[in-house]
């Protein structure tokens, strides 16, 4: 089970990865990161998306559990599993991590938009997220 940095290590791995991090949601810090930042400053980065991450999981258009027909409710863990901002020249994906304390955690990998594979990168974030180890 990989911890922080081999998490970033292996996101940084990922076809067009230009930076990586895993945020604390709830108070905008950078646990960890690696590679570029967008603009220039990992803490910056954190904290920005640290409030786009939190309006997800908070508001009730994205954080409602609902039912459709026939099916039950998902409940456990958090209610969003990521985001995906696209910009003229790259992808931010942000993947939510359930913890065993409070998952107010997510991992934000930057990728170039000419070289980045999105569906790659949920696939890869997602196994990352579920085998990720924080000490």
């Amino acid at each position: 089970m990989p911890g922080i940095d081999e998490c970033l290590l292996e996101a940084m791995a990922l076809p067009g990865a230009r930076g990586a991090a895993l945020v604390d949601w709830s108070s905008g810090l950078a646990l960890g990161t690696i590679g570029e930042s967008p603009v220039g400053d990992h803490e910056t980065t954190a904290a920005e998306t640290a409030e786009l991450a939190r309006a997800a999981a908070e508001y009730e258009s994205f954080a409602r559990a609902e039912a459709g027909p026939g099916d039950g409710a998902v409940s456990g863990g958090p209610p969003v599993e990521d985001l995906i901002v696209t910009t003229r020249s790259g992808f931010h994906v942000l993947r939510f991590v359930e913890t065993s304390f409070d998952s107010s955690v997510f991992l934000h990998v930057w990728l170039d938009r000419a070289d980045g594979n999105l569906a790659l990168a949920r696939l890869r974030l997602r196994a990352l997220a579920e085998g990720l180890v924080l000490r």
